[in-house]
C-alpha cells in the first residue's frame, strides 16, 4: 500500500533527523529565510513537498500522531481512490499545507510534518463520505478538534492545516464529482492536474508578496 509507503518514509527520514540536524535543514520548509536557510525564494521549491516528510526531532508525538492519522484515514481512502489516485491527493495535499505557509503564515517560519497532506485526506473524506451519503459528524468534529489545537497549541502551523483540508477537499471533489462514462479517469486526472496548476500560481503570487 501507498499509505504504508510513505509512513515508512516519514518513520527512516524521522531517524535520519535524530542522527543529523542536516536533514531536517536541508528538507525543511521556510517562505523566505529561516536561520539562514533557505526557502522557497532561492528558489528551492521542492522543500514545499519534503517538508510534509519531516518531522520535530525534539516531539516524538509529532510524528506519532500524523501517522497514526494517515494510516487510519489511508486505509480509509487508498482502496477507494486507487493507489495512483491517492498518491496524487496526498501530495497535492502536502504542497497545498506549504502554499497555506506561505500565504498565511509570518515570513521566516520553517515548517515540518505531515500533517498538511493528513489534513487534506481529512477533507478528501468529507467530500466523498458526503458524496455517498455516509454520515460525515465524526470526520466535522475531528477536523474542528484538531483545526483548534492549531490556534491554541504553540508550534502548530494552522496554516498548513487549512491549506492541507482545502486541498485534500478540492482535488476530492474532482474525483468524486467527475461525470461517469468512458471519459471519467481523463475528467479526473485533468481536474488534478488543475489543482496543481493552481497550486502552482497561488506560489508564484506567494514569492511576489514576500519581502526582498
Amino acid at each position: 500500500m501507498i499509505t504504508f509507503s510513505i509512513i515508512g518514509i516519514c518513520v527512516a527520514l524521522f531517524l535520519l533527523q535524530l542522527v543529523s540536524p542536516l536533514v531536517t535543514g536541508t528538507l525543511l520548509y521556510a517562505p523566505y529565510y529561516t536561520a539562514g536557510v533557505p526557502g522557497v525564494v532561492e528558489p528551492e521549491p521542492w522543500r514545499m513537498l519534503t517538508a510534509a516528510f519531516l518531522h520535530s526531532p525534539s516531539f516524538l508525538l509529532h510524528i506519532a500522531f500524523n501517522m497514526y492519522a494517515l494510516w487510519i484515514l489511508g486505509q480509509a481512502l487508498e482502496p477507494m481512490l486507487g493507489r495512483a489516485r491517492f498518491l496524487t491527493l496526498y501530495l497535492l495535499a502536502a504542497v497545498g499545507g506549504s502554499v497555506g505557509v506561505l500565504l498565511l503564515a509570518g515570513f521566516n517560519q520553517g515548517v515540518v510534518g505531515a500533517s498538511g497532506a493528513v489534513f487534506g485526506l481529512f477533507g478528501a473524506l468529507f467530500i466523498i463520505q458526503r458524496k455517498a451519503g455516509g454520515d460525515v459528524r465524526q470526520i466535522v468534529v475531528l477536523i474542528a478538534i484538531n483545526g483548534v489545537l492549531g490556534f491554541v497549541v504553540q508550534g502548530i502551523s494552522w496554516q498548513a492545516h487549512l491549506g492541507g483540508l482545502l486541498t485534500g477537499a478540492v482535488g476530492a471533489a474532482v474525483l468524486a464529482y467527475a461525470p461517469k462514462g468512458p471519459r471519467r479517469a481523463a475528467l479526473q486526472w485533468a481536474g488534478l492536474a488543475a489543482v496543481a496548476v493552481v497550486l502552482v500560481l497561488l506560489t508564484f503570487l506567494g514569492v511576489f508578496l514576500l519581502p526582498i
